[in-house]
């Protein structure tokens, strides 16, 4: 038995000090895992941790955790959230002037071959379908969303120069307001 026990503490103390030398610890890694998994509340055990409700599902603009004015955002939860708090588009974006000024040519889908990672976003929209609702010196932009190279997709963010952000998923067709001057509309 103490054989057996001495064996598991070398082999133990050799898997810790490996992990140590190597730069990265498992321990760290089951630690995030058993924190980020949903479980049981020890304050209320008929709680549940980490389970979203079906508001939080619904409306996933608001579940954003955190931006910041330095970070990259493709996504719409993130850009809207970033165009309402800073009123800019992040500056992982340029415009399509831009991006042909460094050698992007649309029909080629090399955004990029000639940046890094950046997306289309800045460029006037004319609105002109009518579809979003107009206003005396209001004026449209648009950026793309979920961009991930090669070729655009058909998801835009449009946002007017007075705070209002809709998302349009299938490329100006219909639009789905996600902001407004006063913040998140549900």
């Amino acid at each position: 038995m103490k054989r057996i026990r001495k064996k598991s503490l070398s082999f133990l103390l050799v898997l810790l000090l490996s992990t140590f030398f190597a730069g990265c610890s498992i321990l760290d890694a089951v630690v995030e895992e058993a924190v980020n998994t949903p479980g049981v509340s020890e304050e209320n055990p008929g709680e549940s941790e980490g389970v979203e409700s079906p508001e939080e599902e619904e409306h996933p603009e608001t579940s954003v955790k955190e931006i910041t004015e330095e970070g990259f955002y493709t996504s719409k939860e993130e850009v809207a959230l970033y165009l309402y708090t800073f009123g800019k588009l992040p500056g992982n974006y340029l415009t399509k002037r831009e991006a042909e000024d460094l050698g992007w040519e649309a029909s080629e889908g090399n955004l990029w071959e000639v940046t890094e990672k950046m997306s289309i976003g800045g460029d006037r929209f004319g609105n002109r379908e009518g579809l979003l609702p107009s206003a005396s010196g209001r004026k449209w932009y648009e950026c793309d969303i979920d961009y991930a190279g090669g070729y655009r997709n058909e998801k835009r963010i449009v946002y007017s120069s007075d705070g209002l952000i809709y998302y349009t998923g299938d490329h100006y067709e219909s639009f789905t307001q996600l902001y407004d001057a006063e913040g998140a509309v549900p």
